[in-house]
């Protein structure tokens, strides 16, 4: 049994936080991501969670359920809204957005 996970690094005009995310999976390093790109991995069926970090900055957490055969599709950027965007110099868990599609 096998499912699929990827995880997009995009973003739609100029980005500041352009560099490679790292990709932690279940708490553990997966892989990178570059800008523009998509990185894969199969995983076994269940509850997962994900995390994207450049530097010391990161997301939230997701905790996402997959099954088998499925694709989890995640998308993440570090494009923020300004007041956020500030905030994350102070708060460095609002750097990322990572988001299911």
């Amino acid at each position: 049994m096998v499912a699929t996970l990827t995880v997009s690094h995009r973003a739609v005009g100029a980005e500041v936080r352009r560099g490679p995310y790292e990709i932690e999976l279940d708490g553990r390093p997966a892989g990178t991501v570059e800008l523009n790109q998509t990185f894969e991995t199969n995983l076994d069926p269940g509850r997962h969670t994900l995390q994207v970090r450049n530097g010391r900055n990161s997301s939230a957490t997701k905790t996402f359920e997959i099954g088998n055969d499925e694709v989890a599709a995640f998308r993440c950027t570090g494009k923020r809204f300004l007041p956020l965007f500030l905030a994350s110099f102070v708060i460095p868990g609002l750097a990322l957005v990572l988001v299911r599609d």
